[in-house]
């Protein structure tokens, strides 16, 4: 079944995630991630019918200090993603591409400095017990420093994702002693003109795909 490049909200809920990653960590072997994705997509980006209300999420950032979202990133042009610090491959994957492609477009002379200023990214942990804002600032620095890294109640964590349509499970113990934490690898990219999430990445986007389509996001646009 091919997906449609435009989806409306009710649908991609009730995918409840539609790339989910089931992440392990600890031990020697490495963790294995599984993957369920649509194929036969030609391009990255997902372009919504209804756009997403913005999470009413209030979490801890690096730092030890409240972070409203709402408030925080008002008016921004703002990109979102729930993972954890100790995931091997999907996570690390994901962000190190949207850095790599912020620097990127620190080179399009199309922008104002103002505008690649407002761009905010922000990683929100599934893992909070372990990832405390300390670690997770520890982590982050090795990435991006800039990117906001947040923290807190997973109740908190997972109520916020649900809103996006990502599903996120409370990491839990295998008996080999692995922690596993299964979670959606969606990016969602919210508009600065609305506030609201109107585009989706799937885990399969790349450096280019981000690097082209930022530029438009910044303002607002369609990618």
């Amino acid at each position: 079944m091919r997906k449609k490049k435009t989806l409306v909200v009710g649908a991609l809920l009730a995918a409840a995630a539609f790339t989910l990653s089931a992440c392990g960590s600890g031990g020697g072997d490495k963790p294995v991630a599984v993957v369920s994705a649509e194929p036969g997509s030609d391009r990255a980006a997902t372009v919504l019918d209804q756009p997403f209300e913005k999470p009413d999420l209030v979490l801890t950032d690096t730092h030890g200090k409240q972070f409203d979202l709402r408030t925080e990133t008002k008016g921004k042009p703002t990109l979102i993603y729930f993972g954890y610090t100790h995931c091997p491959d999907v996570c690390p994957l994901t962000m190190n591409n949207l850095a790599v492609a912020k620097k990127e477009v620190e080179k399009d002379k199309q922008l104002t400095r103002a505008q690649k200023d407002s761009l905010r990214i922000v990683f929100v942990s599934t893992d909070p017990e372990r990832d405390t804002p300390s670690a997770l600032g520890t982590w982050l620095k090795g990435i991006d420093p800039a990117v906001v890294g947040l923290t807190g109640d997973f109740a908190t964590v997972q109520a916020g994702a649900r809103a996006l349509g990502i599903s996120v499970e409370p990491p839990k113990k295998e008996k080999d002693g692995k922690i596993v934490s299964t979670h959606g690898t969606q990016v969602i990219a919210f508009s600065p003109k609305t506030d609201e999430g109107y585009v989706v990445y799937g885990q399969d986007a790349t450096v280019d795909d981000y690097t082209k389509d930022l530029p438009k996001i910044i303002k607002g646009e369609n990618p």
